[in-house]
């Protein structure tokens, strides 16, 4: 197994702040921090050190052994991180100060019963796949953040590094902070109570003394709650501090006051760039854009100060003077593109409220306007920094539609892409061709200002270069290949309900974030879109609802004072109506000396989740086929020292694994497929690109209906099992694996892969669905290319549109719908996420679980 050892798989720490510029030079400061109340130096950010380097998948540095492998282990001579817990009040530990204990496992218990992967195939409950919920006594397991926003590779964490070693899985956090919330308790009181050591935020896991002194869960200090936290603000009246919101809820938002802000909360400021050269226009994009901005106007996230601009730009730049008092939009024309000033210094960000009869205006005429534009080239670099200029005083968020390779100007590129090797297993062109995007990002950064980017090109455009000003900058990436109003209006509805939904949806400005974790843990490698400020600070110019992040957590200190370890993340932020607001997320995991533990708390979807990042940076750091091996490897690693751990009687002639890492293998398998690390198989490079990115940053569930894909039988969907929503019952059918063996020619197959959805329709399928639900007499009779469903006022097409509907609505973003006759064209399309069959390219599910047999006894 030393061949096999996971420290092949090194994580690239690109976002450090020792490999970028001077964070003095950028001027973040105009944005204070959770940390900036004066306590300690290393609080405020004055004193950080650097994290290890060279971080392994084991979340912590190694050290060479005399049989030339790796194992994880401790830096010799590495200073220990500080500045997290600051000066301790109190010297004395105080480890088991939650008054709370988790029960041991039993080994027989399902979370830790052996599966022999080779004869148990069917490994995904008819209910879906579990989700993992950590072992703590039943009063914390009622309070503990929801795994759709915080979670945790481990949810047993082990006591030791060696432990963890043993163990050899991975540990680290997944976090969506800023996740749309129906109820989401918001508290405004002038005193907001931290730790006055190492600064976390009061919450349901510290343990009160007495009804005044409470001890910190994170570094353990004791501290004083102020007179004003006796205080219950649903009572009205004082006495209990339990009773308090802050204690009642793992996740909560609090109002800032003006500590918490060096300037005036900005207002909302959008800047559009819009691509019009010949290219973007035959798309028929702009007029898509116009109609929808247009819509939604009055539902733009904002208050009386929002300001709008806008930016067109072939191989010149248009500028729109949309100033109060004009009676119709001026347009301004800048052809000086390798130096690049604006026209007028006022007038181009126009208060969206005063003007909106302009803006109306100029978005009716933008699409008549450069009708018939014949200029092929593309200035988006010189349209990027006119952008910059144009906002640096206030920050916001610019928006980017871009639908070719840039050409002329700053950051101008050349096709790098050869279309002859995409099957090839050496990827190249993975990293960016040129820097310009990445110190555009900085410079962003530096005045709160993130860049979101639609991606509409339909040939390719250098998405590695150009993603750069998002993931450095806060923003997010958005990618439509092949748009064309006339030849694909499947992908237009795509981006149109997609871009509605980006108009429209809550946003955070000017805001960072810290993630905290109790004394012995140590976080490092963040993964995600945003610049790291310090050590563990990001800085966020603009925060989303669809943004995931991931970290990567060592075992610094043995926690055997401890019966449980918490996480914080803060988020701090400016709201669209110009609110300074504190989100707080709360994660509570109890601690194990046993490796049985370990194992049954494992959580597969987080590991699969931080693998896909991992493996992302092991891509650009190294190579594909590198990233591909360490994926590889850290599946059998895990899979060898489980079966290490459990008699020999068991494992003779078996492949064992633990039940609660049984996907592992096939999410494995899944991520070796999937268009970010498939080899083999012709992949354009914008596709393979745009994959890596989703994975770094969508938040994890996002990430897995990706990667492996909900599939249902919906042919004879019944109401029993059903679930009862705004009074319509929506049938629940069992998850199938994905493979072919699990299809019938006379069944009907729904396919969720989050941004598309199939019917694979069989050819032997009934006469009486097809008109009931397809309102066709027969299978022949189905029409290529049906994307959507009639509203027919029968049982059958209302379970099965009520159960489309109800998958829709559990995701932000829209979904493209595709009918696929069993004999269609299309069917490659649905068939290619048939991750357990066997391709001319790759091995089945079956062959993958007999070579990692193979290799274990090797």
């Amino acid at each position: 197994m030393d061949s096999l050892h996971l420290s092949k798989f090194k994580v690239m720490d690109s976002l450090h702040l020792s490999k970028v510029k001077d964070m003095d030079s950028l001027h973040l400061s105009k944005v204070k921090d959770m940390d900036s109340l004066p306590f300690s130096p290393q609080d405020r950010g004055l004193v950080s050190h650097p994290p290890p380097t060279g971080p392994g998948i084991m979340g912590g540095p190694y050290t060479q052994q005399p049989h030339g492998g790796f194992t994880p282990g401790s830096t010799p001579g590495y200073p220990q991180p500080q500045g997290q817990t600051g000066q301790m009040g109190n010297s004395m530990p105080y480890g088991d100060g939650l008054n709370s204990s988790f029960g041991k496992l039993n080994f027989q218990s399902p979370e830790s019963r052996v599966v022999n992967l080779l004869q148990e195939r069917n490994v995904i409950p008819p209910d879906g796949v579990e989700t993992v919920k950590p072992n703590l006594a039943p009063d914390f397991k009622k309070l503990n953040c929801s795994p759709d926003i915080f979670r945790c590779t481990l949810t047993t964490i082990p006591q030791s590094q060696s432990l963890l070693n043993k163990a050899r899985l991975p540990l680290g956090i997944l976090i969506h902070p800023f996740k749309d919330l129906t109820q989401l308790p918001v508290i405004q009181s002038s005193v907001i109570v931290r730790c006055r050591s190492c600064r976390t935020y009061i919450n349901p896991f510290v343990a009160f003394i007495d009804n005044r002194r409470w001890k910190c869960n994170l570094c353990y200090r004791i501290n004083e709650a102020p007179e004003e936290f006796q205080y219950d603000p649903v009572s009205k009246t004082f006495g209990d501090p339990m009773r308090r919101p802050e204690m009642k809820s793992a996740t909560i938002e609090f109002i800032a006051s003006s500590e918490y802000m060096l300037r005036p909360p900005q207002p909302a400021v959008y800047l559009f760039l819009l691509d019009v050269s010949f290219n973007a226009i035959s798309t028929g994009y702009l007029s898509s854009f116009c109609q929808i901005l247009d819509d939604e106007l009055d539902r733009i996230p904002g208050d009386a100060r929002t300001l709008v601009g806008f930016i067109t730009y072939d191989s010149s730049l248009y500028f729109f003077n949309l100033s109060e008092g004009l009676s119709a939009p001026q347009l301004l024309v800048v052809s000086d593109i390798e130096d690049v000033f604006l026209p007028m210094p006022d007038g181009l960000l126009t208060n969206l409220r005063d003007c909106k009869d302009l803006v109306k205006d100029l978005l009716s005429q933008l699409p008549k306007m450069f009708e018939g534009n014949k200029e092929t080239n593309s200035a988006l670099g010189a349209a990027m920094q006119a952008g910059l200029k144009m906002m640096t005083a206030t920050g916001g968020r610019i928006s980017v539609f871009q639908t070719c390779l840039p050409s002329v100007g700053p950051g101008s590129l050349q096709a790098r892409e050869d279309p002859n090797a995409r099957a090839g297993k050496a990827v190249a062109h993975l990293g960016p061709a040129t820097d310009f995007y990445k110190k555009y990002a900085l410079d962003c950064s530096a005045q709160q200002i993130a860049v979101d980017i639609f991606f509409l090109n339909g040939q390719y455009a250098d998405i590695t270069s150009i993603a750069c000003a998002s993931k450095f900058s806060g923003g997010d990436l958005h990618y439509y290949p092949m748009l064309h109003s006339v030849a694909n209006p499947a992908e237009v509805e795509r981006f149109e309900n997609d871009l509605r939904r980006y108009l429209t949806r809550k946003i955070g400005f000017e805001s960072v974030m810290r993630v905290r974790c109790t004394k012995g843990l140590s976080i490092h490698t963040f993964h995600g879109n945003f610049f790291v400020r310090s050590t563990d600070l990001l800085s966020l110019p603009n925060i989303n609802p669809d943004a995931g992040f991931g970290m990567q957590v060592s075992i610094e200190d043995n926690l055997h004072e401890s019966s449980t370890v918490s996480f914080q993340a803060a988020l701090l932020y400016t709201s669209s109506k110009g609110e300074r607001r504190i989100r707080v997320h709360n994660l509570c995991l109890p601690v194990t000396n046993q490796l049985t533990d370990v194992f049954s708390g494992a959580d597969q979807q987080a590991i699969a989740g931080l693998l896909a990042k991992m493996a992302v940076d092991r891509s650009l750091s190294s190579s594909l086929m590198d990233a591909r091996e360490a994926m590889v490897n850290a599946c059998m690693d895990a899979i060898s020292a489980y079966a290490s751990s459990i008699p020999a009687s068991q494992r003779i002639g078996t492949l064992p694994c633990c039940y609660s890492i049984r996907l592992l293998p096939m999410y494995t398998l899944a991520l070796l497929k999937s268009a970010a690390f498939r080899v083999g198989v012709s992949t354009k490079l914008d596709d393979r690109v745009f994959f890596m990115e989703m994975c770094k940053s969508l938040p994890l569930n996002y990430i897995l209906l990706k990667l492996y894909p909900s599939m249902y039988p919906v042919h004879n969907l019944e109401d029993k099992n059903s679930i009862s929503k705004d009074d319509q019952m929506i049938p629940q059918p069992p998850h199938l694996q994905l493979s072919s063996a699990n299809l019938d020619r006379q069944g009907v197959f729904l396919l969720d892969a989050g941004d598309e959805m199939f019917l694979y329709v069989g050819g032997a399928v009934s006469d009486l669905f097809c008109q009931e639900v397809l309102d066709k007499p027969n299978f022949l009779s189905v029409p290529d290319g049906m994307t959507d469903l009639p509203e027919l006022e029968n049982p059958t097409s209302e379970r099965l549109r009520n159960f489309i509907n109800y998958l829709q609505d559990q995701r932000p973003f829209h979904s493209k719908f595709l009918v696929v006759r069993e004999d269609s064209k299309a069917r490659m399309q649905f068939f290619k996420y048939m991750v357990e069959d066997k391709t001319e390219a790759s091995m089945s599910y079956y062959e993958y679980l007999q070579s990692i047999q193979k290799q274990l006894k090797g």
